[in-house]
């Protein structure tokens, strides 16, 4: 009798969709894009979760397709040995050899099949699981790229808004000293106005108005004086080149010179 082992252990067939992706399984409605830092901010949020649940779904998958799998070897291993026992304890009758092996070999038929349907099904929702969770962090990374975008936005339109701030105290600290130099100015202009003789000092603030009005009264007097002066044959400079004939430091001293 021959001590080889028998050929007559069932095959196991192939498992079909072992590791391979889904495309279409999986497949769900992408999240609206947000328009700003919140609304991003919570749609990452929501990726993240279900990016959590599917990929512990795909751990529990996997775990339970390693156990049928692990089921699947040991059955598989204890009929071999069942088919091998029987043949070495009937070597000596060939007659009963056959009969015994295919009636341990099909003996649990309905188990080893639903342990491979099993398993057929857990590959493909492993499959699916993969396939959702590879879309899950596709749109996490874009959800993230354009949380990236609005901060670096928001930053430029923060710096903008300092350098407008910048300038806008500049702005106004150069219009308050305009402002006070003019004051100043104004000032001047009412004191030399009304500190002619047979000015009367004025009771109340005065516009701008009154005051050009004041001083064009005061010009008017002056030419009528000096046109008054001329007719009488007074030789008297006249007032438009009496300035122009002035050096700028000479006018300078001029201004400054006492009244005599």
């Amino acid at each position: 009798t021959s001590s080889s082992r028998p050929q007559c252990q069932r095959r196991r067939p192939g498992l079909a969709g072992g590791g391979k992706a889904h495309r279409g399984a999986g497949s769900r409605p992408r999240a609206p894009p947000g328009t700003q830092y919140s609304n991003f901010t919570g749609v990452i949020s929501s990726l993240q979760r279900q990016l959590e649940i599917q990929e512990s779904q795909l751990r529990r998958a996997k775990s339970e397709k390693e156990t049928l799998q692990k089921k699947l070897r040991e059955q598989e291993n204890q009929l071999q040995a069942l088919v091998w026992t029987s043949y070495r304890e009937d070597a000596a009758k060939p007659a009963r050899v056959l009969p015994r092996c295919n009636t341990l070999i099909y003996a649990s038929p309905q188990v080893v099949t639903e342990q491979e349907s099993k398993l057929a099904e857990q590959n493909k929702l492993i499959s699916e699981l993969e396939g959702t969770v590879r879309q899950l962090q596709a749109e996490v990374l874009r959800g993230r790229y354009h949380i990236h975008e609005q901060q670096r936005a928001q930053e430029v339109r923060q710096s903008q808004a300092e350098m407008l701030q910048h300038r806008e105290l500049q702005a106004r600290v150069a219009l308050e000293r305009i402002s006070s130099r003019f004051e100043r100015y104004r000032s001047k202009i009412i004191q030399a106005t009304f500190s002619t003789a047979g000015s009367k000092a004025p009771q109340a603030e005065l516009t701008d108005e009154e005051v050009l009005e004041a001083m064009q009264k005061i010009i008017n007097e002056r030419l009528e004086f000096h046109q008054m002066l001329r007719q009488k044959g007074v030789k008297v400079p006249s007032l438009y080149t009496v300035d122009a004939t002035l050096s700028p430091a000479s006018a300078r001293e001029r201004r400054k010179s006492p009244a005599r």
